[in-house]
């Protein structure tokens, strides 16, 4: 099942597509997984037999730890960095264009772009595991790509009391309250009970009713197609500065 590289795997059952990410870094993404995992969503779009997409990660601890650390750490020019935080907003950008409604199954921490994956669910079930944070400003950086489809859910109040304290995590319950989680539970069996019987009972309805409500969702994030990617070259340049540079040393290997 699990590689060192990460693999994409997607089950398609009674018109339900469930696409299941892993990698042994706590659910991490490397490039190559981002750009497999966002091909994989561009064909689920267009595929007929496929009503409703689940986005999930595998096993039962971390949902998502954002983008691969070792890839961040190697990055030495600016085009690598944009190219590099350009991964979650080719996936992001897939979500949002995607002509199938996703739900989201999140049952542990999510961490940066694990937030915004959250966020970028048309639908979202939970855990109460499933604390987050937004570590990125802490390292020099930011949250740049993934702050849209994070503040369009939570609003900009919520995204920049997340964001200006790095170093916290935001429990399940906050994210719950501040509609990043559609529905939480206490258990994760509990969670895949419920999470089974709504997408059953949504795929059974009109699939052109739920492709317009989908463009009804994401009305107004058209610009995001230019948005999210001059948004990679910010962070592509501050990965760069000096003060990120100092602040990666702790975290290179010896």
């Amino acid at each position: 099942m699990s590689t060192l590289n990460g693999t994409i795997e997607t089950v398609i059952e009674n018109k339900i597509a469930t696409v299941t990410f892993s990698h042994p870094a706590s659910n991490s993404f490397p490039s190559h997984q981002l750009k497999d995992l966002t091909n994989q969503l561009n064909v689920l779009s267009d595929d007929a037999n496929v009503s409703i997409i689940v986005l999930k990660s595998a096993g039962d601890g971390a949902f998502c730890a954002g983008a691969s650390f070792d890839e961040l750490l190697s990055v030495s020019n600016f085009e690598e960095g944009k190219a590099f935080f350009s991964g979650f907003a080719n996936v992001i950008n897939a979500m949002r264009s995607c002509s199938k409604i996703i739900v989201g199954r999140i049952q542990g921490k999510a961490v940066g772009g694990g937030v915004g994956l959250a966020a970028a669910c048309d639908y979202t079930f939970a855990t109460e595991e499933a604390a987050i944070k937004l570590s990125e400003i802490a390292i020099g950086i930011g949250p740049f790509v993934i702050e849209p489809a994070v503040s369009r859910k939570i609003g900009k109040m919520a995204m920049a009391e997340m964001t200006l304290t790095p170093t916290k995590w935001q429990t399940a319950d906050w994210a719950f309250e501040n509609k990043l989680y559609s529905q939480m539970f206490d258990s994760i069996s509990d969670m895949d009970s419920a999470l089974n019987g709504f997408v059953s009972l949504l795929g059974s309805y009109n699939p052109e009713a739920l492709l317009e409500m989908k463009k009804v969702l994401w009305e107004g994030t058209e610009h995001w197609s230019e948005l999210l990617y001059e948004r990679a070259a910010i962070s592509g340049k501050l990965v760069l500065s000096d003060f990120t540079k100092q602040a990666l040393q702790q975290f290179k290997k010896s």
